[in-house]
């Protein structure tokens, strides 16, 4: 009996487990007041520790320049705040991305400059990990 209890419980955790590997690398996000000089993702799904930054964009969605990030581990987090370095303006757009820790010099320090590859976007088949929000 009690082996059979081990290995069901080695199966829940193998279950959970494999769950969180094949979770989709999201950001989700909405409009927010930002006059606190915080930006917030409300849940962020990350394939590896990294970071979750914050580009000026506009209409063209192109990411622009940081202007805020916070660490990220591999998996689910929710409620991921990041302070702003710069006044963001009400009717700003702001891209939430979530970028890899890979490439750096230094683990655990932002080194991502705009179009470098140290600590650069994850792009999933392609595609940027990103949620476009609109100050408020």
């Amino acid at each position: 009996m009690k082996t059979l209890i081990a290995a069901a419980g080695l199966s829940l955790v193998a279950s959970v487990a494999l769950a969180d590997d094949h979770m989709a690398p999201m950001v989700e996000a909405m409009d927010q007041d930002v006059s606190n000089g915080v930006v917030s993702a409300t849940k962020v799904v990350a394939p590896e520790n990294g970071w979750l930054v914050v580009h000026r964009t506009d209409a063209e969605m192109a990411p622009g320049p940081v202007v805020g990030y916070a660490p990220l581990r591999v998996g689910e987090t929710m409620d991921v705040a990041a302070i702003l370095q710069e006044d963001v303006m009400p009717g700003d757009m702001l891209m939430l991305m979530v970028h890899s820790e890979e490439g750096g010099m230094t683990t655990g320090m932002f080194e991502y400059t705009l179009g470098a590859t140290e600590d650069g976007p994850i792009k999933p088949g392609g595609d940027l990990v990103m949620s476009v929000i609109t100050a408020e």
